[in-house]
């Protein structure tokens, strides 16, 4: 009996028909597999994906495609996942390279709505309706229409959106040890904002007797400048709504004004002279060290650059401010867009079901542990209150790499995790930014100019550091304005009304 059972029925041995099987198709034969009666191979639970690592380190011994919460994903999704993380450094171009290879992964995760839009023009996506229909219930009922919309073509879905988890980032903090020494009150207007940063810089805030102190910090082209665009009426790389129309923030008068109050503190050695080179990296260190007393911070460097800095100086005392109020009343941030990133399934995907329902988990039955990470482990519920170990949190954050495939926004969720990571303000802060952030006015696909525009304009823009430290004159602006409009914004502009007016109701076009 045990003889019959190791033959095939054409009596050949099953050990053999496993390697022939395995050498002509690469599929093999199940061990539990009756001779007698064909069973119908399993579809492939291999799945491969290409993701941005987000700067997230893992502990000794660990990788992206070896540690527990890859483990906990593949254990409950019956999926073989492959995780391949490019470098940071020009990370675009390299899914470029992945995308002409001719050999394409399952699933693809780019930050770029442009890079997604001009894939799935070229046909060289897969329109994902019906999987999600099978396979992405928790997708569907966790991302709102209006956002499926954005990834939608001739009534196509063609990405799968991750969430942003803040409306915006940037909030104004200043020390108020140093407020206080100076015999200062914290800034509301622009003028006392000047005043505050010429203080910080020139008046030994921090009483030791050395010139060592900076009045501002920006980081690399414009960085952590958005309220002081802001309170002249714009922001840089958002449309903004003029007279019934649209208009680009970075090419409006606005901003010009906003980068003359940036030019002057510059000029009078009120900014960072650095700041150019500066990255969040750098900055963090000239905050942690003491030389910085008032920036734009993101809502969660209280627990990062400022408590390090408040660690290690018993008297820095760090507080959230207004933003500041310009000439004409007006204030406010960038607001971050809805959607952080884009989930793509090339034409050619050897699994894309597997791709879909990877998703799916995440935003469904995984989401829970892998937001908070563990329960037990990471974090305990004690008196009704959720109770983060501080040690585990950051040890496990590299679970963020595949929670940040399908995250989405839930509010009770989110402020109880918030809460338990201690006395940090993050939940405030978040509330704080959400009251003043200033919303793109275009909410609609890519148009066909921003893809055959959009980074030679950019580029444009990055030029603004030179008008900020006088390399330049102010007045050069109104050249970069010229060229913006004649190297593709005037089309851009076109098309962005264009959407405007459709967006309207038909009373109102």
């Amino acid at each position: 009996m045990e003889r019959m059972r190791s033959m095939s029925t054409s009596g050949i041995p099953l050990s053999l028909l496993a390697v022939v099987l395995t050498a002509v198709c690469g599929c093999s034969l199940r061990s539990d597999m009756q001779p007698a009666t064909p069973v119908a191979s399993p579809p492939p639970s291999a799945l491969s994906i290409v993701i941005h690592g987000m700067d997230l380190t893992y502990p000794a011994g660990m990788n992206e495609n070896r540690n527990p919460y890859l483990d906990y994903i593949e254990k409950n999704t019956g999926l073989d996942v492959n995780v391949l993380l490019p470098s940071e450094d020009a990370y675009e171009e390299k899914l470029n390279v992945i995308m002409a290879s001719g050999s394409v992964p399952d699933l693809i995760n780019a930050s770029s709505q442009v890079w997604m839009d001009n894939y799935a023009r070229q046909g060289d996506l897969l329109p994902l309706d019906d999987l999600l229909q099978e396979y992405g219930q928790h997708l569907l009922a966790n991302i709102p229409k209006a956002l499926w919309d954005q990834v939608s073509y001739d009534g196509k879905i063609y990405a799968i959106p991750s969430l942003a988890e803040a409306k915006g980032t940037e909030l104004m903090y200043a020390r108020k040890d140093w407020l206080d020494r100076l015999g200062l009150a914290p800034p509301k207007t622009l003028d006392e904002y000047y005043e505050v940063i010429r203080a910080f810089a020139k008046d030994d805030p921090d009483g030791n007797g050395v010139d060592d102190t900076y009045g501002l910090v920006l980081t690399a082209k414009q960085g952590r400048s958005s309220p002081f665009f802001g309170a002249f009426g714009t922001q840089p790389g958002q449309w903004v709504e003029r007279d019934g129309k649209l208009v680009y923030g970075s090419v409006l008068p606005e901003a010009k004004e906003g980068l003359a109050f940036l030019a002057r503190l510059y000029r009078e050695g009120l900014l960072d002279p650095m700041y150019p080179l500066n990255q969040t990296a750098s900055l963090a260190d000239k905050i942690e060290a003491g030389k910085v007393g008032l920036y734009s911070a993101t809502w969660y460097d209280t627990r990062g650059p400022i408590k390090i800095s408040m660690d290690r100086d018993p008297n820095a005392e760090w507080i959230a401010l207004d933003y500041p109020t310009g000439p004409r009343g007006q204030q406010g941030v960038y607001a971050n867009s809805p959607i952080r990133s884009y989930n793509v399934v090339p034409a050619g995907s050897a699994n894309p079901a597997g791709a879909v329902r990877l998703l799916d988990f995440i935003a469904g039955e995984g989401y829970k542990t892998l937001k908070l990470g563990f329960e037990n482990e990471v974090w305990t519920m004690k008196d009704g209150k959720m109770v983060t170990d501080f040690a585990l949190h950051d040890m496990h954050q590299y679970r963020g790499v595949y929670l940040s495939l399908a995250d989405y926004y839930d509010p009770e969720l989110n402020a109880r995790r918030l809460d338990s990571l201690g006395p940090f303000r993050l939940n405030d802060n978040l509330k704080r930014i959400g009251a003043h952030v200033m919303p793109d006015a275009f909410a609609g696909m890519p148009t066909p100019a921003m893809g055959q525009s959009d980074a030679l304009l950019k580029q444009l823009q990055d030029e603004f550091d030179s008008l900020i430290m006088g390399v330049a004159p102010l007045n050069a602006f109104d050249t970069y304005v010229k060229q913006w409009y004649a190297q593709g914004g005037e089309a851009m502009t076109r098309e962005v009304n264009e959407w405007y007016r459709q967006s309207k109701p038909e009373t109102e076009r």
